[in-house]
């Protein structure tokens, strides 16, 4: 027996065939695109360190402190975003976010020194601030829990497709030296942030709220994924919790330390891989195609296990198994000394981070109920990019202090072996209390 079984039937009805393909042709992509835009504004910077951080006099502490406090903005104004999604449609909200975060991503390519830097990124978290949760929130709009896996590991897949498009793009626009008298580092932030605005711009037209307002869904089937989602959903009443205990619940804990893991690994080495790369003697061009490889590879085995978890009805084990394997791979990145060995050891902790991510928010909304996912998501995503902020900023302290960037993976390493232990230990005592109460 699975850890969380879903509720899907053994037969799938024509009515529910059609519907789930026609919202994940009309949304799905659309998203994906857009998280891909968000990702590469939001780790290009790890591109343009190659010629900034001497330019502008960054040290790799106070790299490591600008590019992490990014994360430290967009939590503190998370929770609040999500809630006025739900308050104001998600059409609006997400549009509105998508704009703002690609014109202070373009601004980036203004900044003169340490301060400007950091002040651009903690603007550029506060623009960003509440798309993901955002977005993860939005599908359960749309889709039963069935099929949630599957969809939030298509719309994640963004995130390594964003290093295999964007690697690339970005090695070369640093070669565009003197264009319009910029900088390499200048064009790839101007260049990179404008097409968010243009696909805010398109959100208009492209997202409705809600299924009730996609006129291009027919009413059989609005009918159809109202009743799938009412009866799907988690049914307990919690109209009257108040949303500052999500803050202490254990479960949100528990969520948002797993989340934390894959936070920090997948963030740690979107940001430092490409001088991780560039040591071995490579050009930016070359650092550009190599460091795209690894998120190739990941995006295969994300895909994959996203639909082996929905299909088994896999949640907990399904999450577990890939970020253990990304804490055992860690621990031999001190050991590859070579390009290819380096480039097989963070394949294998980047399939095991992304993996695992679909499965993990297939869990997340199953363990929380309608309302709770509301300010819960949010919340999740807030504590466990907190993760995002501490780890790269302890990345580049050791790093100044030891000069190794293999060393500095190591608390990455620990925190994913301590998820693992604490979901595992979550998902018992869930499985003895919904014994529990079905004994009653």
């Amino acid at each position: 027996m699975s850890d969380l079984q879903t509720h899907k039937p053994a037969a799938t009805p024509a009515i529910e065939r059609s519907t789930i393909r026609r919202i994940s042709l009309r949304l799905v992509p659309f998203l994906a695109l857009a998280y891909l835009i968000a990702y590469i504004d939001r780790t290009n910077v790890g591109f343009a360190s190659l010629q900034m951080n001497k330019d502008i006099g960054l040290s790799p502490s106070v790299f490591g402190f600008g590019a992490s406090v990014f994360f430290l903005a967009y939590v503190i104004f998370e929770v609040p975003s999500n809630v006025l999604l739900a308050k104001v449609g998600a059409r609006l909200w997400i549009a509105r976010i998508m704009i703002t975060w690609g014109i202070v991503s373009a601004a980036m390519a203004f900044v003169v020194g340490p301060t400007s830097f950091i002040f651009m990124r903690i603007l550029l978290g506060i623009a960003e601030a509440g798309f993901f949760p955002g977005v993860i929130l939005y599908l359960t709009f749309w889709f039963p829990p069935a099929y949630r896996a599957r969809v939030v590991a298509w719309f994640s897949v963004a995130i390594p497709l964003s290093s295999i498009i964007g690697s690339p793009i970005s090695g070369y626009l640093l070669e565009l030296e003197g264009l319009f008298g910029l900088r390499g580092w200048q064009l790839l932030f101007l260049l990179e942030g404008l097409p968010a605005v243009v696909l805010g711009i398109l959100a208009f037209v492209v997202l409705p709220s809600l299924p009730k307002n996609a006129k291009w869904l027919p009413a059989e089937e609005k009918a159809w994924l109202e009743n799938a989602i009412s009866t799907q959903e988690k049914s307990v009443d919690d109209s009257q919790i108040p949303l500052r205990k999500l803050l202490v619940s254990k479960k949100i804990l528990i969520l948002s330390l797993v989340y934390a893991s894959t936070a920090a690994i997948s963030q740690g080495l979107s940001l430092w891989q490409p001088q991780m790369i560039k040591s071995f003697g490579l050009t930016n061009t070359q650092v550009g195609w190599v460091n795209a490889i690894p998120f190739a590879v990941a995006v295969i085995g994300m895909i994959l296990w996203g639909r082996y978890s929905d299909r088994r009805g896999e949640r907990v084990r399904a999450t577990v198994i890939p970020i253990a394997v990304s804490a055992v791979a860690l621990a031999f990145v001190p050991l590859a000394v070579s390009l290819p060995l380096f480039m097989v050891v963070v394949s294998v902790v980047l399939v095991g981070t992304y993996a695992g991510k679909g499965p993990f928010w297939g869990l997340s909304t199953e363990w929380m109920s309608k309302r709770e996912a509301i300010a819960g998501v949010a919340m999740v995503n807030s504590l466990g990019s907190l993760a995002a902020f501490g780890g790269n900023w302890v990345i580049g302290a050791i790093n100044d202090q030891t000069g190794s960037f293999a060393l500095s993976m190591t608390p990455l390493m620990i925190l994913a072996a301590v998820s693992v232990a604490a979901l595992l230990i979550a998902a018992r005592a869930e499985r003895r209390k919904n014994a529990h109460m079905a004994q009653e």
